[in-house]
């Protein structure tokens, strides 16, 4: 229990960023470039400097083999970098609960593509989960009316990229978690994502006029959406195992729909909920059929 506490708390913290991110991208007018090389170069540099002094300076492994190196660039570009860009334009162009509703599908597209490119065939399970989620997603981005969106095209098609993008976060860093601590996997890939963010928009160049607002709205992203969230999970693992923790993720989205409404006062509808609330019970379903499986597995081993 006090592991999921803790994981919950995690999850809560990058919901609060969520609703954050819509009042920097939206209200706040904070160009997209910009942002993501200010979040990611100094959230790189306070999660690696985090990792030296908890594991002694021992933090670049990650680059030992050729294999790691591609890795590590893999996961800041492929996954890291191209999800918090597609997020950031799915919340700036429609809102933060509809993308991060988007973005909770992640799990459905890692089994999408273990079909397509493992052709690992998926059981009744993974199947009813796949069709409560496409229900639940109608639901939302319709309000159930199939003959309108209830967010901007464009804002579903970055919402469906940061969804997929999110499964290459999961994914690809999974072979260096085996020799490394997800901090400074974590803290490195944000570093280098930083590094080619910066590339094309330096934090010193085009520089927009920052109101007291936007100036902490960047900075709790920065808190709320990486750093503390983090440290949380990963204490969370000190009494219960990841499978049990992942069951608390839907606290992120539920938690950025209620902000949503009461700060940014966001209009969503009742089939925006129920639509909502579906996705969340997909995924849900998902995670505990995946955690008794490897308690099964664990018993098997015992035995």
């Amino acid at each position: 229990m006090k592991g999921i506490l803790w994981a919950a708390l995690a999850s809560a913290f990058w919901g609060v960023s969520g609703t954050i991110l819509q009042f920097v991208s939206q209200n706040a007018k904070i160009p997209a470039g910009w942002f993501l090389s200010v979040r990611t170069l100094f959230s790189g540099i306070i999660l690696l400097v985090i990792s030296a002094i908890i594991y002694k300076g021992n933090i670049f492994n990650v680059f030992k083999t050729w294999k790691s190196i591609l890795l590590i660039f893999g996961y800041a570009i492929l996954g890291l970098g191209a999800n918090l860009l597609s997020f950031f334009l799915s919340v700036q162009t429609g809102n933060a609960a509809s993308a991060t509703i988007l973005q909770y599908l992640a799990p459905l597209f890692i089994l999408l593509g273990s079909f397509i490119f493992m052709h690992k065939k998926p059981n009744k399970i993974d199947l009813i989960v796949f069709l409560i989620a496409l229900v639940g997603v109608v639901l939302s981005i319709t309000k159930g009316d199939i003959s309108q969106l209830s967010i901007p095209p464009i804002s579903l098609f970055w919402g469906i990229i940061s969804g997929i993008t999110a499964a290459f976060y999961v994914v690809i860093p999974r072979p260096l978690m085996q020799d490394n601590s997800p901090l400074t996997v974590l803290g490195w890939g944000t570093l280098i994502a930083g590094f080619f963010f910066n590339i094309h928009q330096p934090v010193w160049v085009g520089v927009p006029q920052l109101t007291s607002g936007g100036t902490i709205g960047i900075g709790a992203i920065i808190i709320f959406g990486t750093v503390l969230p983090f440290a949380c999970l990963l204490h969370s693992m000190h009494f219960a195992s990841s499978e049990d923790v992942s069951l608390v993720d839907a606290v992120q989205p539920v938690m950025t729909f209620v902000l949503s409404v009461i700060f940014l006062h966001t209009q969503i509808s009742f089939m925006e909920i129920v639509g909502s609330a579906l996705v969340i019970l997909a995924i849900y379903i998902l995670q505990n059929y995946k955690r008794k499986v490897v308690e099964t597995e664990i018993d098997k081993m015992k035995l």
